[in-house]
C-alpha cells in the first residue's frame, strides 16, 4: 500500500499528531488523544481507534482495559494537517477513563473548575487493576 498519505500528515517533533475523538451520531467531543504513524495505520487497518499512550509509551487500543472501543466511521485531516479528526461510535457510551461520556466534563465557573457531567459508572466498576 501505497503511504503517500502518511507523509501528507504534519507529524510533530516526537512523531505524534492530536487526534479528536468525536461520537459520529451526536456530534459531541469525546477526548483527544495522540497518534503515530502506527496508531494511524493500525486504527485504519482494525476500524477500532488505535492511539499512542505517552505514558506508557506503547500503542493504546482504546477499549482494550474498560470494553470501551472506538468504532471509527471516518477520519479527517485539518486544513493545517496536524490535527485528526476520528467520528466514531463510541461503544458503552464511555469514553473517559473517569467513567464519564467524554473527558470534557469540566466546566468553567466564577474562576474555578467545576464538575458538569456525571459519572455513568464507577471506574473501580471498569478498571480490575
Amino acid at each position: 500500500m501505497d503511504e503517500d498519505w502518511l507523509e501528507r500528515v504534519k507529524w510533530n517533533s516526537d512523531g505524534l499528531v492530536p487526534a479528536i475523538a468525536q461520537e459520529a451520531a451526536s456530534g459531541v467531543v469525546l477526548m483527544l488523544a495522540w497518534m503515530n504513524r502506527e496508531a494511524l495505520r493500525a486504527t485504519l487497518e482494525s476500524g477500532n481507534a488505535v492511539y499512542w499512550s505517552r505514558s506508557r509509551k506503547r500503542l493504546w487500543r482504546k477499549g482494550e482495559e474498560s470494553g470501551h472501543v472506538q468504532r471509527v466511521q471516518e477520519i479527517r485531516l485539518d486544513c493545517d494537517a496536524d490535527t485528526l479528526l476520528l467520528r466514531v461510535e463510541q461503544l458503552g457510551g464511555i469514553a473517559c477513563h473517569t467513567g464519564r461520556q467524554h473527558c470534557f466534563f469540566l466546566r468553567h465557573e466564577s474562576g474555578d473548575w467545576v464538575e458538569a457531567d456525571p459519572v455513568i459508572k464507577d471506574p473501580k466498576d471498569i478498571y480490575r487493576k
